[in-house]
């Protein structure tokens, strides 16, 4: 296997089994009841009775036009439901199993889990011009183990079921000049409507996506096309599925179509320790939500996958280092390497450590007009769509600071000129805050009128 393909297969490990664990799953825990969430291909009909997805995914790219001997191998993945239910010493089936085993006390769970499935369909240019399509057929099964207790004597069996799958992949391949439109779509054909959501999962394909390996034509990237493929780029159409570049950065052999949109040449983080069954690996986050986990919730999240039990080793075996290395990266997507924060002596988190951040004195130009501190301003909200800022339109606010972020924008804060607790607000920092393209500098004049407008009003109510 060559380097490209290795690292485009770990990003697609994390897309095939996206939710799958998330920070792990248990199942006392309803929210994890539906976790099948990303690529998920149902039986037809399934979407119309409301019992699962739609049966296919598509993609359009550019590529370069083909060689004589030119091919495309793509790799169909994607996970089959694989029930597993527990039965006790007597034969009955049962939802949870208490192993008293002094050496090793457990308890097995009946639970969902998943088999990997890989179909790979190599498709030759000739075929691929003429249009092709494939059958994608993944056999049913069933397996039975015993549940050994103390002393190795049995204490129930674990049996595991898989329902067939059945799919399509068809491809074509349509030269214009140059460069050519691949278009690849895989459909679930399985025959039978599904009776309930539980049949209707038991026969789709589950975080369904693909890799395609070029011979002999180069992949275009969609995002960041040649000038002279700009306008072929610009028609294709996605569903459900979104092709980009993938392998090393500057290899054009490699594509990845993924369920989940993601950037040209997408990787692993370093920092990662291990799969958190979270595509967008927000890491840091997980793992110390793992880390506040009691005793029996970590139990019961082992006893649901032996990938659980993996997950919680790790990160109760992480180091105080180990887990700094997750934390205060600052990724430039424009750049290939990440770059850490590195402000010397002084907290890019502490105004008052900086001196080049002084909130109380600043100002931002709005309108020609320099605001600043007790300027007054009247807001109109338009950034967000926030149900609270809607409160705002209109309603003149008293500037309290303007402030920077790490990013370069520029915050103002504010308070009410008419609530009765805008000093307590002052005083305790507690502000709204309003980009300058949502303020409107009052003049003077506006400004005394307000003043004298409100204290009116507040002679009035005493």
């Amino acid at each position: 296997m060559s380097a490209g393909l290795a690292r485009t297969r770990a990003v697609a490990d994390a897309v095939l089994y996206e939710g799958y664990l998330l920070y792990p799953y248990r199942a006392s825990s309803s929210k994890n009841r539906s976790r099948w969430q990303f690529g998920v291909l149902g039986p037809a009909g399934a979407t119309e009775a409301g019992f699962g997805e739609p049966a296919s995914m598509r993609l359009q790219t550019v590529t370069t036009a083909p060689a004589p001997d030119a091919s495309i191998t793509v790799h169909v993945r994607f996970l089959q439901l694989q029930s597993r239910q527990v039965h006790d010493a007597a034969g009955t089936a049962v939802a949870e199993l208490p192993i008293a085993d002094p050496a090793a006390p457990r308890t097995e769970l009946t639970w969902d889990e998943a088999v990997e499935c890989e179909v790979e369909i190599r498709l030759p240019g000739a075929a691929l011009t003429a249009g092709v399509s494939e059958p994608i057929v993944v056999a049913a099964g069933e397996d039975s183990e015993p549940i050994l207790g103390a002393a190795g004597v049995e204490a129930g069996r674990v049996a595991r079921r898989r329902w067939p799958l059945a799919a399509e992949l068809t491809a074509s391949l349509v030269v214009h000049g140059r460069y050519a439109v691949l278009d690849i779509e895989v459909r679930n054909t399985h025959g039978a409507v599904p009776l309930d959501r539980d049949d209707a999962i038991r026969h789709s394909l589950i975080g369904t996506h693909l890799i395609a390996e070029a011979d002999g034509l180069e992949f275009v990237s969609l995002t960041d096309p040649p000038d002279d493929a700009a306008d072929l780029v610009a028609r294709q159409h996605q569903d459900r599925c979104w092709p980009m570049l993938a392998g090393a950065p500057g290899d054009t052999d490699l594509l990845l179509g993924s369920p989940i949109i993601l950037s040209d040449y997408p990787e692993i983080a370093g920092e990662s320790a291990g799969s958190l069954f979270d595509a967008t690996e927000i890491d840091e986050i997980l793992t110390l939500r793992v880390m506040t986990m009691t005793d029996a919730e970590k139990a019961e999240a082992r006893a649901t996958d032996p990938r659980a039990a993996e997950i919680i080793d790790r990160c109760d075996g992480l180091s105080p280092e180990e887990l700094q290395l997750m934390h205060g990266i600052n990724r430039n997507p424009h750049d290939l390497a990440p770059t850490s924060f590195d402000t010397g002596d002084v907290p890019w988190w502490s105004p008052e450590e900086d001196a080049s951040v002084r909130p109380g004195l600043d100002s931002v130009l709005i309108d020609g007009v320099s605001v600043a501190r007790d300027s007054l301003v009247r807001v109109h909200p338009g950034r967000r769509a926030d149900a609270q800022d809607l409160f705002f339109a209109d309603q003149v606010a008293r500037v309290t600071a303007v402030l920077s972020d790490v990013d370069g924008g520029t915050h103002v804060a504010l308070v009410l000129v008419d609530d009765p607790a805008a000093d307590l607000h002052d005083l305790a920092g507690r502000y709204w805050y309003f980009a300058p393209d949502e303020l409107e500098p009052l003049s003077p004049e506006a400004a005394r009128s307000e003043t004298t407008e409100t204290t009116l009003r507040e002679e009035n109510s005493q």
